[in-house]
């Protein structure tokens, strides 16, 4: 993070919000706005929100994945090929 640039107060966004947009988009790194002095807001380009929603859906199905493990809620490698021949082919 590069703070000089990357932290702006309120009123950088409200003057210059189109430049704010096209600095995240083309940095693809997160501006934070502050208010009062305090972070208020964080302004990311939408490809970095994307990846950043997929990798915490990823983390989450693993976090279940384990959680089905340790209590004993699996199936089988062969079990489950075994009822998709059955199913696709009969």
């Amino acid at each position: 993070m590069h703070l000089s640039q990357d932290i702006k107060p309120i009123s950088y966004l409200k003057a210059k919000t189109a430049e704010a947009v096209s600095r995240v988009t083309d940095t693809q790194r997160a501006m934070i706005i502050t208010q009062n002095g305090e972070a208020k807001a964080v302004i990311q380009d939408i490809r970095s929100y994307e990846e950043l929603q997929n990798n915490l859906a990823m983390l989450k199905m693993i976090i279940k994945s384990e959680r089905q493990i340790r209590e004993g809620k699996v199936t089988a490698q062969e079990d489950v090929f075994e009822k998709m021949e059955k199913k696709y082919f009969g």
